[in-house]
């Protein structure tokens, strides 16, 4: 390995760990507090966004049934040809995007509005058409990427990933969810066996 790439791949861990601790002054308690009410209530959750963000968004949609909150990723290609009839009055949509402008989710937005469907949008830009459309909007802030261009979707998908677990943690203890019942639904690997046995 050359010189160059390890100082690059040590300086990623620190451009990352930079990121998550300065994260916490972005935290909004009001935000963050309706969005795991509007989550702990919400009969579905629906997650969408694009490239990076998408990915994660389908991470988000495990993790609520994980928990037992029912939601599915709702492909922004197929959202507009009929999957938004997964979502209903009352249901919940949850978007990303960082720049909060992504073109492909904005008429997705409007059957949002017309069905009754609550938005959480998590954007880093608070004025976008995004955030300026939710119900709640959760701050993304990133630091910069860890690519020297500063334009992959590295830091910035750790950061989102980092709202939606303390989404799924606070979830957790708003619904008093107990590891008997994820023991219930995940008997399988290290964790089912871990679980299973302790609840024998």
């Amino acid at each position: 390995m050359k010189p160059e790439s390890l100082k690059a791949l040590k300086d990623a861990y620190i451009i990352e760990r930079d990121c998550i601790n300065e994260m916490m002054d972005y935290i909004d308690d009001e935000q963050f507090g309706k969005a795991v009410d509007l989550l702990s209530n919400a009969p579905r959750i629906g997650t969408c966004g694009c490239g990076h963000s998408g990915i994660i968004c389908q991470h988000m949609a495990h993790l609520m049934c994980c928990i037992e909150r029912p939601a599915r990723f709702i492909s922004p290609a197929e959202a507009v040809h009929g999957a938004t009839g997964f979502l209903q009055q009352g249901d919940v949509m949850i978007f990303a995007s960082r720049g909060g402008k992504t073109k492909e989710l904005l008429p997705i937005v409007d059957i949002c509005k017309a069905k009754g469907v609550s938005i959480i949008t998590v954007t880093e830009n608070m004025e976008s058409p995004l955030a300026l459309a939710a119900d709640v909007v959760l701050k993304q802030h990133v630091n910069k990427e860890t690519d020297k261009w500063n334009a992959q979707g590295t830091t910035s998908t750790t950061a989102l990933c980092m709202i939606f677990h303390a989404l799924q943690a606070a979830v957790i203890e708003e619904t008093g969810y107990q590891a008997e019942q994820f023991a219930l639904i995940h008997p399988g690997g290290a964790v089912g066996e871990r679980l299973n046995n302790k609840a024998l």
